[in-house]
């Protein structure tokens, strides 16, 4: 993948993570308020869910290439370079799962 793409891909996820995260901490924030069984039901929620899963995925996808951009510009031998991708790629597709 060129640097073009990755770049705006970055910046896209980025975009994407801005009303994730907010939306997130105002939903925290409003079940901090409820007692156990309207916290059951928010979770139980489909809706819910879903942005959670999403925000999960999109801020893993956002690491690993934040992560990547950070090997590139700072280590230069190219086989702990490879080692070091490879570990983040496998560490941000796993945690979401």
């Amino acid at each position: 993948m060129n640097e073009t793409r990755k770049w705006i891909l970055h910046r896209i996820s980025a975009i994407i993570l801005t009303p994730l995260y907010v939306w997130l901490y105002f939903s925290l924030i409003v079940l901090s308020t409820k007692n156990y069984s309207e916290a059951i039901y928010f979770f139980k929620n489909p809706l819910f869910s879903i942005l959670t899963i999403v925000v999960f995925c999109v801020a893993f996808f956002h690491a690993k290439f934040s992560l990547s951009e950070f090997f590139e510009d700072y280590i230069h031998s190219k086989k702990i370079k490879d080692v070091a991708n490879l570990l983040a790629t496998i560490l941000s597709i796993i945690p979401p799962l």
